[in-house]
Parts: C-alpha cells; structure tokens; sequence
C-alpha cells in the first residue's frame, strides 16, 4: 500500500508537559484512518503539526507523497492538500454561508471585486453535494450549531484536498445530518481522497473506518484494519478499561419529592430560528436523574434556557410548591440551579484565564473574607476537583485555552458542581469527551444524585440517555411527546416519540 501522508517519530514537548512521543502514523489516499484515544491523548497535538499549527521537536519525519517535508504553516498544509475540520466551531457568524465557505478566496471578476453570483453558485454546488438545503446567501449567525458545523464541512471539501482531517465532525449534528456526512465521507473516498477520522462514538468508529490507530499517552499502542478490532480491544486500548464500564455504575436515587415543577412553559417571543417551544410542562424528583431527549431542532436547549433565564418565558416554575420568579440567570442561581451549557468556549469558559479562574468563578465568594481572595484555598478546592474528575492539566494555573476540548468540559462542570447547586442542567455533558472521561463523568451524575441533588441531562446520544436516567422526557418540534421510566425507554420508544 502506497501512503499519502507518513508520520515517524513524531515527538512534540510543551512546558511541563510531554504531549506526544515518538507518534507513527500513515496515512494511505481513500482510506477512512480512525485516531482513537481519550482526551489528552495527543491526538489534536498530531493534527495540529500535519496541518503546520505546531512544529514537531526535531528527530520526527513526515513525508507527503514519498517526498519528505517540514509543513510550515496552515497554508502550507492546505497546498500539499491537507485540510481539517476542527472539532470546535471557527465560522464568522456576520458572514453568509458563501463567504464562510470561500473565506479568504473569494472569487474575483474582472475588476478585481468579489464575484458574489459566482461565489454563491460555487458554495450551492458544494452544500448539494451534502445534502444542505442552505441558503449561499444567508447569515452564518442564525443558523443551529448543527448546521454551521456542516458549513465547515463544505468549506474544507471545497478546497478539493487529497486528506480531509475531521475532529469530531458530528458531535453537534442530527442524525439525518450525521447520515449524510457519512454517505460524503463514502464519496470522498471513491474519489481517492483519504480521511482522517476522530471520534469517541464507537458505531461511528466501526461504521466508517477502514483503518484505526490506537494514542494513550502521547504514544502509539496499536494500529490495524479495523476488521480486525473489536469494540472490547479499542475501550481497552483506549482507557485500559473494560466495555463493561463504559457508562459507569447507574442506580436510581429518585425520591417522591417533587423538587421542581414546570407548567405551560413556552418562549415569549419565538424566532424565525429554533424550536417554537410551547407548553411544555414536567416535574423534577429530589435525587433523579431526568433525561431529555430530541432531535436537532426540536428545542432541548432553549427549554434549559428558559429554566436558567437566559431566554424569555412564559409559564410557571415552582420549586420546593412555591411559584419563582427567574427571568434572568442570577435568579436562577440564586434558587440553586446551576447550568452546564452546550457551548463550552462561548457560554461556559473564560478561555484566557486559567483553570483556577475558571473553577472558581460561580462561587469565589467561598475563599473570600473581607473581600480578599483565599489564594491558597480557592487553589486547593480546585486541585481536589481537578483529581477527581481526572481533568488532565499540567497545573491549575494552566490557561483554559490550551486544554483539550474535553479537559476543557470537565472544568465546566468542576465550577458548577463545586458550588452544589440543587438543581443542575447539564446540556450535552460529555460532547467530544472520550468513553474513559464518559464514565467519569457518568459516575459523578450518579454520585451527586445519590447526595440528593436533582440532576437534568439533555444528550443526543441516546444510549448515554437510556443508560443514565431515571426517566426519559422525549421532545418534537417544541413539545413533549413521550415521558418514559427507565424501564420502558427503549431505544425503540424513544425514537418513535422522536419522530412518530
């Protein structure tokens, strides 16, 4: 087999840290190349020197077409046809769709300005190619998470590369948005284009990948077809963990107390964008666990933000029987409601302060006296957080910025659970988080019910859904269609209340 891309020895060292380790890598045209391994692994480090983000210590070798190379710069990737698709958002929301996808290489006509009818005829060709029924001419801002993913998408097929890099490409898609991504990943391939695929969804590792290689700890520890890998053999390589301890230990805590009601719950002032949430009424138990569950679009996200105070509302919120008044998110935290949001870089981080910052920014008031901050104190609370969820940091002075992207998410709801909230929403709680940090994550849900807290998950992922919740309330189009105990949410069920 002739490879496109060869990577030996790569080695990358950062201050107190050493991120990779003698890496080897190939990487052959028209193949699926799944990089697996948990958070912290090292696997964006090695995309980010094959895309000249970062230069590898000397003594490493890359090679692009046999011929050997030092890949100076993104721009200098994209010339030897490697391209990514970071796992984190990187549009220009006040741009349209077209010049998203064409950024920095607008077409020009004959007097040197941009030509937009053909620009945006460029970007329709590219979008029909995935199946985006996306306006060239609209505004990247008001578009879902979703959709502005599959614009990344467009915009890195668009440079016609001989490697696409793709860093969990569907961690913010639906499921018909994920169908279609992969079917295009199945025509860039017979188009003998290679693809680097990274993702912690097992069905999507053995659906879509020809090939896998194994990180732990910066180094290489298993590379092979992935006909010969097992969903056992890959966890155990990963996080040197049984399957069996994927989704942590699950033991209901739910007690009769109704901790918080919700009635007639809808937006006040419903946007052309979204879910038009309407009506939406449920109660929450002292200790559950209460799963939401919907497809994209069908308004999981702005319920939590009505509930939090971060959208406009109309219904009624009760908790412990007395009717509160939450229209902004201060009074949400002051009747104890803590919020993990989805979008961690944008609405959960503080990405240029560091992790001691960051962990401490919902309760410095704790290491405060005579409003002077406890240093030491404020750093020993995060230090035991940074242990118990395993958050991988070379210290806690490390600015957020540089941590992985689920390292970054543990520390999101390090600041949360730190200031006990009773009631907390955790929206999406493991996105791009490796099966390892899952059942952490997973474990720490179940521990705080146990401690009585009420716990709300929203999750795409249904089998996270089903495995760690009390009950299911299942969502379409803004409304509540199904609300299931845990012994009858099926996979089934759930997606029929989905989409029936």
């Amino acid at each position: 087999m002739s490879f496109f891309l060869e990577m030996h020895g790569i080695t990358k060292t950062f201050p107190g840290v050493k991120a990779l380790n003698r890496v080897d890598l190939q990487l052959a045209r028209g193949e699926v190349h799944v990089l697996a391994g948990e958070n912290g692994a090292g696997k964006s480090t090695l995309m980010k020197i094959m895309t000249g983000v970062y230069k590898a210590d000397p003594g490493g070798v890359i090679k692009v077409d046999g011929q050997e190379v030092t890949i100076k710069d993104p721009v200098h990737a994209r010339t030897l046809g490697i391209s990514i698709i970071y796992q984190e958002l990187a549009v220009v929301n006040n741009l349209t769709v077209a010049e998203n996808i064409y950024l920095a290489r607008e077409p020009l006509n004959n007097l040197g300005m941009i030509d937009v009818r053909k620009m945006n005829a460029d970007a329709a060709a590219v979008l029909a190619e995935l199946e985006m029924n996306l306006d060239p001419a609209r505004l990247v801002g008001g578009l879902s998470i979703g959709q502005k993913q599959m614009v990344e998408i467009a915009r890195a097929i668009s440079y016609r590369s001989k490697l696409i890099i793709m860093d969990e490409p569907t961690a913010s898609l639906s499921h018909h948005e994920a169908t279609t991504l992969m079917r295009m990943v199945k025509k860039l391939t017979a188009q003998n284009i290679g693809v680097v695929y990274i993702s912690h969804r097992l069905d999507e590792i053995f659906e879509i990948g020809d090939r896998v290689t194994v990180l732990r700890d910066g180094m290489t520890v298993d590379s092979r077809p992935i006909a010969e890998m097992t969903r056992e053999i890959l966890i155990r390589k990963m996080v040197d963990r049984e399957m069996s301890q994927l989704f942590g230990e699950h033991a209901s805590h739910a007690s009769d107390q109704i901790l918080m009601s919700v009635k007639g719950l809808g937006l006040k002032r419903p946007t052309v964008q979204g879910a038009r949430v309407s009506d939406v009424s449920f109660d929450l138990h002292k200790g559950e666990v209460l799963g939401f569950f919907g497809l994209v679009g069908s308004g999981r996200t702005e319920i939590m933000e009505m509930i939090f105070g971060s959208r406009a509302s109309v219904g009624t919120i009760s908790i412990d029987g007395k009717t509160v008044t939450i229209r902004e998110p201060s009074q949400a935290i002051e009747q104890g409601i803590g919020f993990v949001t989805e979008d961690r870089k944008e609405l959960g981080l503080v990405l240029g302060m560091s992790v001691r910052e960051n962990f401490s920014l919902t309760h410095l008031s704790d290491y405060c006296k005579m409003d002077v901050v406890n240093r030491k104190r404020e750093t020993n609370a995060c230090v035991q957080y940074i242990k118990s969820l395993g958050i991988k940091t070379p210290s806690p002075e490390q600015k957020v910025l540089n941590l992985s992207g689920g390292n970054q998410q543990k520390v999101v709801i390090a600041k949360w659970v730190a200031r006990r909230p009773r009631i907390l929403i955790v929206d999406e709680p493991t996105r791009g988080i490796d099966v390892g940090a899952k059942a952490e994550v997973h474990t720490l849900l179940n521990k705080l019910a146990s401690e009585g807290m009420s716990i709300i998950v929203v999750s795409s992922d249904l089998p996270e859904v089903l495995a760690i919740s009390d009950r299911v309330v299942v969502l379409k189009e803004g409304r509540i269609t199904g609300v299931l105990s845990r012994a009858d949410a099926t996979q089934e069920r759930v997606m029929l209340a989905a989409t029936g």
